[in-house]
């Protein structure tokens, strides 16, 4: 069973280019490609979605403005691809219910990757997305100083080692990174971000990792 797909972007060479990319992996069924949010946010009303492929900046509605409505109403899973890395949009993006944040420099095969992890069940922020929340979030970034790090969640909430993974978590790395750094099984660093997400009510490691950054949590 192919997954089914739609592309949301006001460039129609933008557009074309994407289903073609896509039509040409054995995965995915391109069901459309429309110009705005809104149509995205109607068709998804429509039709059996698996994924949304959402730019940011579109007329009539924008995509994070279509994530919301898509995740609230239909079970379609959203993923934001653009070129836009500005912080207030990833965030926008996020608490409005996407799967996932994408930078359109990347290549077929990491796009394909990424639909499919979403697909999933998963969620994906590369790397170029997490550091730029890093640069534009983190207090006294040029100091680099350990207490700053975390410093607006509310530590009382949580044990030194759920803090570490919670470090670890925004800086990108993976549970078997964490893993080989903190010489603790995958396992147990799962049943600790389990404790995370439920002490603060958060569903992904992506929510973890901006509530570490921020202290906020939507």
């Amino acid at each position: 069973m192919k997954i089914k797909v739609i592309i949301a972007d006001d460039n129609p060479f933008v557009r074309e280019g994407m289903r073609i990319i896509l039509t040409s992996f054995d995965e995915f069924e391109v069901l459309a490609s429309v110009q705005d949010g809104q149509e995205a946010v109607d068709f998804c009303r429509e039709n059996e979605v698996d994924v949304a492929l959402l730019d940011v900046q579109m007329p009539n509605m924008n995509g994070v403005e279509a994530t919301k409505l898509i995740s609230e109403q239909t079970e379609t899973k959203a993923l934001i691809l653009t070129t836009f890395d500005d912080e207030k949009f990833i965030l926008d993006a996020i608490r409005n219910g996407a799967k996932g944040y994408l930078l359109k420099n990347n290549d077929p095969e990491r796009i394909r990757d990424a639909i499919i992890t979403v697909y999933n069940g998963h969620n994906v922020l590369q790397d170029a997305v997490l550091d730029k929340l890093k640069s534009n979030l983190l207090p006294d970034k040029d100091k680099d100083k350990k207490e700053d790090r975390g410093s607006k969640i509310d530590r009382s909430l949580f044990t030194d080692r759920e803090h570490d993974i919670m470090s670890l978590i925004a800086k990108g790395l993976s549970n078997r990174e964490i893993s080989k750094k903190l010489f603790i099984s995958e396992g147990t660093i799962a049943n600790h971000i389990t404790s995370i997400l439920g002490k603060k009510g958060l569903t992904h490691r992506t929510q973890i990792a901006i509530y570490f950054l921020t202290g906020e949590v939507d």
